[in-house]
C-alpha cells in the first residue's frame, strides 16, 4: 500500500507542477496577445489615415460619408471596396476597445476580451507566434498559482 501511495503522491505533485506551468502561460498569452492587437491597431490606423486622406481630397466631410456615397455607387467594385472600408473601421473600433481593456483592466477582464467575439479572431494568430515563458507581474504569477491550484483540485 505504501508504494501505491508514494506513486499517487508523485503523480499528484507532477500533475500540479504541469498545471501550474500551464496556468502561468495564461498571463504570458495575454501579454503577447496585447502586443499583437497593438500592432494590428497601428496597421489599421495607417490604412484608415489613407481613407481620411482620400475623403479630404474629394471633399467628403468624413470617411463614413465617403463610404455611404460609395455604397450607393452603380459600380459593384466600388460598393465592395466601401464594404471593406466599413469592415476595417469596425475592426479598428474593436481593437481600440481591446487596447483599452489591456491598458486599464485586470487579467480576468483581459482574458474575457480575448475570448469575446471581438477578440477571438486574434487568438489563433497569437498562438501561432506564442513563446512559453514566466509572467513578470505579481498579478500574473498569482493568477497562475491560483489557477494551477484550482485545476489541480478540480482534476
Amino acid at each position: 500500500m505504501e508504494g501505491a501511495s508514494l506513486i499517487y503522491s508523485t503523480i499528484d505533485k507532477l500533475f500540479f507542477g504541469l498545471t501550474l506551468l500551464f496556468a502561468l502561460q495564461v498571463p504570458q498569452l495575454a501579454d503577447q496577445y496585447h502586443q499583437f492587437i497593438a500592432g494590428a491597431y497601428d496597421a489599421n490606423q495607417w490604412q484608415i489615415d489613407g481613407y481620411q486622406t482620400t475623403a479630404d481630397k474629394y471633399g467628403y466631410p468624413s470617411i463614413n460619408d465617403m463610404i455611404e456615397h460609395h455604397l450607393k455607387n452603380d459600380v459593384e467594385s466600388v460598393r465592395d471596396d466601401a464594404i471593406q472600408k466599413q469592415s476595417t473601421l469596425q475592426r479598428q473600433n474593436d481593437l481600440g476597445k481591446g487596447l483599452q481593456v489591456f491598458a486599464e483592466g485586470n487579467l480576468i477582464e483581459k482574458i474575457g476580451f480575448m475570448l469575446s467575439p471581438s477578440g477571438w479572431p486574434y487568438i489563433d494568430k497569437t498562438l501561432k507566434q506564442f513563446t512559453f515563458g514566466l509572467p513578470t507581474s505579481t498579478e500574473g504569477i498569482l493568477f497562475g498559482v491560483i489557477l494551477g491550484l484550482l485545476l489541480n483540485l478540480v482534476i
